[in-house]
């Protein structure tokens, strides 16, 4: 149950509440006993305090406040003391709440923290319950973060830092890393993966392209030292830049001078059976040639499509024809027993005047199609039979990343709790309690009335 106050009226939420407080009628017109409440209904009650009449007034809302009833006794059922008092008593223990809603979106998200205006991880934590997010993608180990998530279930990957690969090729420094940021917290949060470098193979560094395979292995080889290795899984994140070809999809290939990194890679994913994970922006491709790239295709919007030449397969959108490339590719090095997870994708909301495609339009039209294609439990073309694991990044707006515009915008939300645009699903502002000294004062009285109710209940 959870307490805002807004405009001197206190609203309470009860997110798992077995009754619609609404009085139901029989033919007759007398009332009957509370109906069962539909999981997707939000139950508010909203109490007005008045120091000179005290409970004035009652509103009920049932059904996200389709229906309304005003207080009286023609309208108003009397809820029982105990059950009210019950849950009154809980207000007590609250310091921070939010009002919450039922839904999914479908996919895990990246959480991002580089920025210095985003709410506290206990805050998050709440967000992505209300969301129904079961999966979560930070790029580091942080204790506070991992806290705020335990006993949520979440399922959780955790990143190794590109700084951290040089250090844990070393077996002991591979399972310091693992003592220290995975042991004192996995009892409680549900960490499953660690992230082991992010976009390491592509780039100019070479040097740090050699330490990867040696830092996985380490890593891997301290979580079975510690009895971790059946619960906790080793990959790393990869861009699309290794790829060498991407269409058609069953022609996909890894860049050659790549191979000698990735081939080893991938007999390490067989070996432990993890999964190979990629990057994937659909957004980078329109943004490089948007006179050539139909911006509908890229979208999930309606549009002729493309057709494999080889299998003959038809591609609706971008992201399904690079995800079957990643596949083509690693089969053509001998793998078939690897699973494709994508670990980024997303579309950023603002752009600089040479960055195409980044508007707020645009971003929800992606990440609302993506969610509602992942919701049916859709697959690629080439493997119709295998569920895709999506990650979208990301879930905040990252005000101190560098690059340009976009690499700041592509959240789902602003700090504030607020959406960027609309996903298809009712937008939650999910307010602070702000504890000023008139809020302060409004909970002494609170706390009071709730003493006074139970004085009540307990007379009876």
């Amino acid at each position: 149950m959870c307490l805002v106050e807004s405009g001197g009226v206190f609203i309470f939420h009860f997110p798992k509440q077995d009754y619609v407080f609404e009085k139901q009628k029989t033919e007759n017109g007398k009332p009957e006993n509370f109906s069962n409440a539909k999981r997707t209904i939000k139950v508010k009650l909203k109490i007005k305090f008045s120091f000179e009449k005290g409970i004035s007034e009652s509103q009920s809302f049932s059904g996200g406040g389709a229906r309304r009833r005003r207080s009286g006794r023609s309208s108003q059922f009397s809820i029982p003391m105990a059950a009210i008092f019950r849950s009154l008593l809980l207000l007590l223990a609250l310091s921070e709440s939010f009002i919450i809603g039922v839904f999914t979106i479908g996919v895990g998200v990246n959480y991002g923290r580089i920025a210095n205006n985003l709410p506290p991880p206990s805050q998050v934590s709440t967000l992505l319950r209300s969301l129904n997010i079961t999966r979560v993608k930070v790029y580091d180990a942080d204790p506070q973060v991992l806290q705020a998530f335990a006993g949520t279930n979440i399922e959780f990957i955790i990143g190794l830092g590109n700084e951290y690969l040089q250090k844990v090729r070393d077996p002991q420094q591979a399972q310091t890393w693992i003592q220290q940021n995975v042991q004192p917290y996995i009892s409680q949060t549900k960490i499953t993966c660690i992230n082991v470098g992010n976009e390491i193979l592509g780039g100019q560094d070479t040097q740090l392209a050699s330490y990867l395979l040696p830092a996985m292995k380490s890593m891997y080889g301290a979580l079975v030292n510690l009895g971790l290795n059946k619960q906790v899984y080793i990959t790393t994140a990869h861009s699309l830049q290794i790829l060498a070809t991407s269409f058609p999809p069953s022609q996909g290939a890894f860049q050659e001078n790549l191979i000698q990194y990735i081939q080893p890679i991938l007999n390490f994913h067989a070996q432990v059976d993890s999964p190979f994970f990629i990057n994937a922006y659909p957004y980078f491709a329109y943004k490089g040639d948007p006179n050539n790239v139909p911006l509908e295709y890229v979208l999930f919007e309606p549009n002729p499509g493309s057709t494999d030449p080889h299998t003959n397969l038809k591609y609706d959108n971008m992201l399904y024809a690079q995800i079957d490339a990643v596949y083509s590719a690693i089969k053509a090095l001998g793998h078939s027993d690897i699973e494709v997870k994508i670990s980024e994708t997303g579309w950023p909301s603002k752009g600089d005047e040479d960055e195409a495609g980044a508007t707020v339009e645009n971003a929800g039209i992606y990440n609302r199609n993506l969610m509602q294609r992942m919701q049916q439990g859709e697959s690629t073309p080439a493997r119709p039979s295998e569920p895709l694991d999506i990650y979208v990044f990301a879930l905040f707006n990252e005000n101190q990343k560098g690059g340009p515009t976009s690499e700041r915008n592509f959240g789902l939300y602003y700090p504030d709790g607020s959406l960027v645009y609309n996903l298809g699903v009712k937008s939650y502002i999910l307010p602070r309690i702000d504890y000023s000294s008139s809020m302060k004062n409004a909970l002494s009285f609170l706390s009071l009335f709730i003493l006074l109710l139970g004085s009540l209940f307990l007379e009876r």
